[in-house]
């Protein structure tokens, strides 16, 4: 036991240093709660890429869509804060 855990806490040191209090016998928001700070922390999405075997080609695909999907939210975003400047006090700032 003790070796699987040493194990496991070299891979995934945050994942062991996580401790969820169960208040009023309530398990289902002790779980909403790891599951949020596991995703979080990127464990989940791990977990689902190493569960089987991915060919070559679908990981080539996978990092491509993953990078045009980045530059496409980060273009958006700036889209979004642009057309939010309505909303501050000072549209401009700096042009009076």
């Amino acid at each position: 036991m003790f070796l699987t855990l040493k194990l496991l806490a070299n891979r995934h040191p945050s994942f062991i240093a996580r401790t969820v209090f169960v208040k009023n016998n309530n398990v289902d928001d002790a779980c909403r709660l790891v599951n949020r700070i596991l995703g979080k922390e990127g464990i989940l999405e791990q977990y689902r890429l190493t569960r089987y075997y991915e060919k070559p080609f679908q990981t080539r695909r996978r990092v491509n869509h993953e990078k045009c999907k980045a530059i496409y939210n980060e273009d958006m975003e700036r889209k979004i804060q642009f057309v939010l400047r309505k909303n501050r006090h000072e549209p401009f700032p700096g042009c009076h």
